[in-house]
């Protein structure tokens, strides 16, 4: 606008804020029809010092999350075990009544409403300057050459992923980076399920077969489920007579991964970083003591994660051009999905509902954070 035309609206404001009402109005008419103003704008442009826009006015928004909200999810992502927003949307959704119930979160009745109604795009605004920064890990496998070739390379047609039993296996390393001659170190198996995200994980003293066997073994009595099938790398920890002969014995279909495609195992890697290496860190473990404290860690965790902790299943990936789009599942509990499976008899079923009323999940998170203090108290920062 030129210098006229402010002339001319300092005039007519002069004009507008000393006219009586009917005059007002046939200011504002002409005004309206001069300039094609919304009336409201031009109402304030007229009786303030507001500037004439020719784009839409933009007005903040009124805070609706504030502190008490913001306090209280920082509380629930530790409770569980800082998942995403989405994944802790669902999880709020079945624990948030009971934890507000007991007592376990102490928050006004106004803020207890926001938090059942918030999503997940907010809480990660809320939380973003608290989220951590991940590292990378290390792997130490040793390819085994024993049977490979009487050992098949998993395919589709081997496994039926649509039902629970078909589970991923993999070692990760607790060394520490620092590899001594002569000397053991402990070592995590880690058993997941592929269908329900169902987890398992045992602390073993090294990587002997007859450790990871029995390992195996204890991961499978603890499953919901029958073990159908189990897929593991190329390490001779896995590809051996012993485990090869297991299978067989048990109609337990036996497949490995590609070598050099560490992504064939992509659920039990994906657990190795949230159940393991989140949990007990990139530290050294060597002696009795450390590896007691980690299976007790684990044998905690084994509630914690598969009764409270949702997940999200990929069901279809397209690429378009250069992007690649994801579509997931609605986020559910190990547990849940369990419990949704046609394929998973009664007795179970049964056995899965008394377990998850007895467990209580602040419980549960104190003593990991115990077992997890008492671990990093053992370790040797040289």
């Amino acid at each position: 606008m030129g210098t006229s035309d402010d002339k001319y609206l300092d005039q007519l404001r002069a004009r507008y804020q000393k006219a009586s009402k009917k005059e007002r109005t046939a200011i504002l008419d002409e005004y309206v029809k001069t300039t094609g103003y919304h009336r409201k704008h031009a109402t304030r442009v007229l009786g303030g010092p507001r500037a004439r826009s020719d784009g839409p006015v933009r007005r903040s928004r009124k805070r609706v999350y504030g502190v008490e909200e913001a306090q209280a999810l920082l509380r629930l992502a530790e409770l569980f075990d800082a998942i995403c927003a989405k994944l802790l949307r669902a999880a709020l959704d079945v624990e948030l009544p009971g934890l507000y119930a007991a007592g376990h979160l102490q928050v006004s009745p106004q803020c207890y409403e926001k938090l059942q109604r918030i999503s997940p795009a907010t809480i990660d605004r809320l939380l973003h300057q608290y989220r951590p920064v991940g590292g990378k890990s290390r792997g130490f496998t040793k390819p085994g050459t024993l049977l490979k070739h009487q050992i098949p390379i998993r395919t589709w047609a081997d496994w039926t992923e649509d039902r629970p039993g078909f589970c991923e296996l993999d070692l990760v390393d607790h060394s520490g980076g620092r590899l001594i001659r002569g000397a053991d170190h402990a070592w995590t198996l880690g058993f997941t399920d592929v269908h329900t995200g169902w987890t398992e994980c045992v602390a073993v003293r090294n990587k002997a077969q007859v450790h990871v066997f029995a390992a195996i073994q204890h991961a499978r009595a603890r499953l919901p489920f029958p073990l159908l099938g189990i897929d593991c790398d190329n390490g001779s920890e896995f590809i051996n007579d012993q485990l090869y002969r297991y299978c067989i014995k048990e109609h337990i279909t036996f497949t490995r991964g590609r070598v050099g495609h560490k992504n064939d195992n992509a659920y039990v890697e994906q657990i190795n970083w949230m159940d393991v290496r989140r949990e007990v860190g990139h530290y050294r473990y060597d002696t009795p003591e450390q590896l007691d404290l980690l299976n007790r860690l684990y044998a905690v965790r084994h509630f914690y994660s598969n009764f409270f902790l949702p997940t999200m299943r990929l069901q279809e990936k397209t690429r378009v051009g250069s992007k690649v789009h994801r579509k997931y599942d609605v986020p559910q509990t190990s547990y849940a999905r369990v419990l949704a499976s046609p394929h998973v008899a009664e007795e179970y079923k049964a056995q899965m509902c008394e377990t998850y009323a007895l467990l209580d999940l602040i419980d549960l998170r104190t003593q990991l954070n115990d077992l997890h203090r008492r671990l990093l108290k053992t370790v040797s920062r040289l």
